[in-house]
């Protein structure tokens, strides 16, 4: 395992919760790579729409997974570009159908197995901010740093609520509110990593916070720890 030759940050939690914001700016102030690994699972969705993969064949999935070409490029702000086989689709990734597509892959321990080794390459010099839902328990458990970032559903749905409006989408509240409660469940409840905060894990509720204040608290935690000054 290539953990434990580079720090490692994790940081899990739900939906809404934060944790691309928080993460994108954590992985800046520390001049680290940066994982964002559900956007690694919609990447594969994207992969396996484009390349007309039938979502029952796990064993051509498995392969897919893989050999997924996939990069992730910071951009202004908190921002990061996706990249799949060269093409960017920052856009693709961000829609709905691929969100509920990925959730399905999610489910199979063959595609997980496959996307954890895949995951576990990003961990290289100078270091590594992994943000997920299993990064802490699963993919990175011996990071220098295991963070778990979650808020109430309510305040989840209405960020949520807001990042589909600017994006432009017809959605409602009620809607947003209710994708996010089962995807909670299917995370939560699924056989195969779970989304459970690490034994060692630091909690850290956002509900009252502004993504400013998560980054400095979290920031806080970095440097009381020697991971950078």
């Amino acid at each position: 395992m290539i953990v434990g030759t580079v720090n490692v940050v994790t940081l899990d939690g739900p939906s809404g919760a934060g944790k691309g914001t928080v993460g994108v700016s954590i992985a800046k102030k520390l001049s680290y790579n940066y994982l964002d690994s559900g956007a690694l699972y919609r990447a594969l969705a994207v992969a396996v729409e484009r390349h007309n993969v039938d979502l029952n064949d796990k064993k051509l999935l498995k392969k897919l997974a893989i050999n997924l070409d996939i990069s992730f490029q910071a951009e202004t702000g908190s921002g990061m570009t996706v990249f799949l086989e060269g093409e960017d689709i920052s856009g693709d990734i961000a829609l709905e159908r691929t969100a509920a597509r990925a959730s399905v892959l999610a489910l199979y321990s063959e595609v997980r197995t496959a996307l954890t080794e895949r995951q576990r390459l990003f961990a290289i010099s100078p270091g590594l901010v992994a943000d997920g839902r299993d990064m802490g328990t699963v993919v990175f458990p011996d990071a220098v740093l295991k963070l778990f970032l979650t808020a109430t559903i309510e305040t989840r749905a209405k960020r949520r609520y807001k990042q589909l409006l600017l994006r432009g989408d017809n959605v409602s509240l009620p809607a947003v509110w209710r994708q996010l409660q089962k995807r909670d469940q299917r995370d939560s409840e699924r056989s195969v990593s779970p989304l459970v905060p690490a034994t060692d894990a630091i909690k850290l509720d956002s509900t009252n916070m502004s993504a400013e204040e998560v980054v400095d608290a979290l920031m806080d935690m970095i440097v009381a720890r020697g991971i950078c000054k």
